[in-house]
């Protein structure tokens, strides 16, 4: 399974991931995320906007997104996550990759 299809399963499945990306401010790190999505950036005036994968950093309490060469691995952990606990903005949820996360769909 790649990175993207064990993505989608563990945002559908609501499991955190353990995430090794390569970052030019870092290097590489390893974190426990939520998987969010999949898809641009929603910042306004980008000039360059490619497609990235987002998720929330537990142990930072920030969001983040990469793009798909800077992952190193992804791997589906056992721990379930409810969204109650990371979605903190308010409707509508337009998530690029659709999920039945019940009323934050």
């Amino acid at each position: 399974m790649n990175n993207h299809e064990k993505f989608l399963q563990a945002l559908n499945e609501k499991k955190l991931v353990k995430l090794t990306v390569n970052t030019k401010e870092k290097g590489v790190i390893e974190r426990v995320c939520v998987p969010y999505d999949f898809g641009p950036s929603r910042r306004p005036n980008l000039k360059m906007n490619p497609e990235k994968y987002h998720f929330w950093h537990k142990e930072t309490g920030h969001p983040s997104g990469f793009i798909p060469s800077q992952i190193i691995s992804l791997e589906i952990t056992e721990k379930p996550f409810d969204p109650i606990q990371y979605v903190t903005w308010n409707p509508p949820y337009n998530w690029f990759i659709s999920r039945d996360w019940g009323k934050f769909s």
